[in-house]
Formats: structure tokens, C-alpha cells, sequence
């Protein structure tokens, strides 16, 4: 049916119809491209780079904070020296975990932006599914609504200025975060490897770390691993009196 509005036309005035479309066509793509850095649709950029970066590690492998595991490596060998292996020169560690944007690595703060709010890891999600606060969905975007809260901060200042406001329990509350069961259902689901995990465990680790504000339960189980050598209230001594009864 186009073709026939073109009949009559003059192979010159088709080619310069033609240019003119293909030029309108470019120029759009063009302004789009620049378009979407400020817009919604950012994730369709970042969707490659965040699939690159995407962690590839067997499912449920968690990091170690480095200083936490050479402190255990010491304790765990009785003829080690702390004195000689103790790095003079290595700077403590500020934080154990995280409490805002501000101490979450890269990858994790480009899986914020990534996040195309599809819902599958929401829809997935078996604390979610029980009726829990927590919600994967809710925990990239809070972690975005925060990254750019801090990013305006940095724009108006030409530095962070305190707002006293952070992360943890101004956006995502420790009953969304410890209603996690950390299956990993959430990452499994996600079409473009984001990590909502990550994000959460680093939220716990301040949370156990820095203010010792872990569930009652989880602070016997550690108290009991600390004193007994495991998660149970007895004796080191009493732990095979089982293969008696």
C-alpha cells in the first residue's frame, strides 16, 4: 500500500524522502541514547555491563570480610605469632557491613540502577510469599530512591553533607533484611543477575558487627558456637553422648 503512494514520484524526490527518513531515524536513536541515562529505561544500558560484572560464584558462596578471616586463621592456629604476622602498615577496617549506599561496592550500587522492577524476584521470594516485609523488588529500589538522594546531596554541596538519614532502617528496615532465608531464589530468577543478597547480608553484618543488634535467637546460637564450639547449650565434652542412648 506504500508503494503506491509513490508512483507518481520522481526517483529524485524518492531518494531525498528516503535520506530524509534515514537521517529522522538516526537523529532520534541518537537523542533517545542520550535521553535515557536521565530517564526510566537507564537499566536497558546497564542490563550488559551488569551481566559482565555479574558475581559467578556458586549460589549461597558469601565473602569473607578479610580482616574477620585473618583474625580466625590466628585464633584457629595456636603456633602462629600475632606479632610477626600482623601487618603494621594495613589500615583497620572502617565498617563491618554496610549502613548506607556509601559503603556498598560498585556492582552492587549498578544492580540498583539495573533493576528493571520486573517483580519475578518478589515473586519468588518465600519470606514474601509467607506474608513477611521483605520484598527483593523493594530492597534495589529503596537502594536506588537512597543513591540518589546522596548523589543530589553531592551535587548541591560538592561533597556529602550528613542528612542524617542512611540506608538501614531510613529505607530498609532489620525486619525486611532478617526475614531473608538467603536461598537465593531471588537472584536465581533475575533476568540480568542482579544481586539482592548481597546487598541484605552486608545490612546484617552491620547490623551483628557494629551494634550487636541481631535477633535474640541468633545471639544465643552465637554466644553458644563462642562458649561450646556449636549452636547448642551444652558441654563441648557432651556433644557424642548421643551415640550411647
Amino acid at each position: 500500500y506504500i508503494a503506491i503512494l509513490f508512483q507518481e514520484s520522481s526517483f529524485t524526490a524518492v531518494n531525498i524522502i528516503e535520506r530524509t527518513a534515514w537521517w529522522l531515524h538516526i537523529t532520534g536513536i541518537l537523542i533517545f541514547l542520550n535521553y535515557l541515562y536521565y530517564s526510566k529505561h537507564l537499566h536497558i544500558l546497564l542490563a550488559f555491563p551488569n551481566t559482565y560484572f555479574a558475581n559467578l560464584k556458586p549460589k549461597g558462596q558469601f565473602t569473607n570480610l578479610e580482616a574477620v578471616t585473618n583474625e580466625v586463621k590466628l585464633m584457629m592456629d595456636p603456633s602462629a605469632d600475632p606479632y610477626t604476622v600482623h601487618d603494621e602498615n594495613a589500615a583497620p577496617p572502617e565498617k563491618f557491613g554496610a549502613s548506607d549506599v556509601t559503603d556498598l561496592n560498585r556492582v552492587q550500587l549498578m544492580n540498583a540502577y539495573t533493576c528493571t522492577e520486573c517483580g519475578r524476584c518478589t515473586s519468588v521470594c518465600p519470606a514474601n510469599i509467607t506474608g513477611k516485609e521483605l520484598s527483593p523488588r523493594a530492597v534495589m529500589m529503596k537502594t536506588r530512591d537512597r543513591l540518589e538522594e546522596v548523589g543530589a546531596n553531592i551535587d548541591k554541596n560538592n561533597k556529602f553533607v550528613e542528612d542524617g538519614k542512611q540506608l538501614l532502617n531510613d529505607y530498609i528496615t532489620p525486619e525486611e533484611i532478617w526475614a531473608c532465608t538467603s536461598c537465593n531464589a531471588c537472584v536465581e530468577e533475575c533476568p540480568v543477575n542482579i544481586d539482592p543478597l548481597s546487598i541484605i547480608i552486608d545490612l546484617r553484618r552491620y547490623l551483628v558487627m557494629e551494634q550487636s543488634a541481631a535477633p535474640q535467637g541468633l545471639n544465643m546460637m552465637m554466644t553458644n558456637i563462642e562458649n561450646n564450639g556449636a549452636p547448642w547449650q551444652y558441654n563441648q565434652m557432651d556433644r557424642l553422648n548421643w551415640k550411647d542412648e
